[in-house]
């Protein structure tokens, strides 16, 4: 964790001729993360400092570091401040490829948490899905994951326990996907991926460290085998500020 830095270097906000004061102050903070000058974890300085520096009503101070925040430029970690984000893992939701591999691949270190394991029955949406009766048992594994030790997202796994049986047995604290295939033999061939925008609230932003109601990303994943068969299905909570979703595809004319 970086200390806080004085490098935000503003004139007097009553100098700003032009557009809201908060946008100047904005535009100030996010060039000098564009530029380098602050770096990720760096911790900003309080309001109380940016006010007596600017001469900005704390009103205003408050309005950039929101404008920020939604933008994923900074974050706040509780009675702590505010911080410069690191940067963004990059997620292709056209390939297949597990939240350890991928993050591993950006030179970053991934971390897995499991929250709590349990059977649940299934309600008529997860029966649906599954192909199973309403009431039948699913496997049901709740995960915190990491990156460079921060929480990123908090996901909930539904899996059929007849293609897994005594899966809940193995640690959960790594690559599902590998345990799949390693024990059980099955792999995956297709992924559905839904993704929207949400809002973080109760019980998933206490455990990401956030505000209730800070924006985040629903990604919603179904697996199927070869044979079609429901393999996985997560819900998962991102941070907003943490995945940047990228697509490369060829356009045929």
């Amino acid at each position: 964790m970086r200390k806080p830095t004085d490098m935000v270097e503003l004139p007097h906000l009553a100098e700003q001729s032009e557009g809201p004061q908060y946008l100047a102050l904005r535009d100030r903070i996010a060039l000098s993360i564009e530029m380098g000058r602050l770096q990720p974890e760096t911790r900003l300085p309080s309001e109380r400092s940016f006010q007596s520096g600017t001469g900005a009503a704390r009103g205003t101070i408050r309005e950039a570091l929101a404008q920020l925040e939604s933008e994923g430029l900074i974050y706040r970690r509780d009675r702590s401040g505010w911080y410069v984000s690191p940067p963004a893992v990059t997620y292709n939701p056209t390939h297949w490829a597990g939240f350890m591999s991928y993050v591993r691949a950006q030179g970053r270190v991934p971390g897995t948490e499991t929250l709590d394991k349990s059977t649940l029955p299934a309600d008529a949406g997860l029966a649906d899905i599954f192909r199973v009766a309403p009431g039948d048992m699913l496997l049901c594994i709740k995960r915190r994951r990491t990156i460079d030790g921060r929480p990123v997202l908090v996901e909930r796994i539904m899996v059929d326990p007849a293609l897994a049986p005594d899966l809940l047995d193995h640690s959960l604290d790594g690559s599902l996907t590998d345990i799949l295939k390693a024990h059980y033999g099955i792999a995956v061939a297709r992924n559905r991926v839904d993704i929207r925008p949400c809002a973080l609230i109760r019980e998933t932003a206490e455990q990401l460290g956030v505000k209730s109601g800070a924006p985040g990303l629903k990604v919603t994943r179904t697996s199927f085998d070869e044979a079609g068969r429901v393999v996985e299905y997560d819900r998962e909570y991102w941070r907003h500020d943490a995945i940047r979703i990228h697509v490369d595809l060829n356009v045929r004319a």
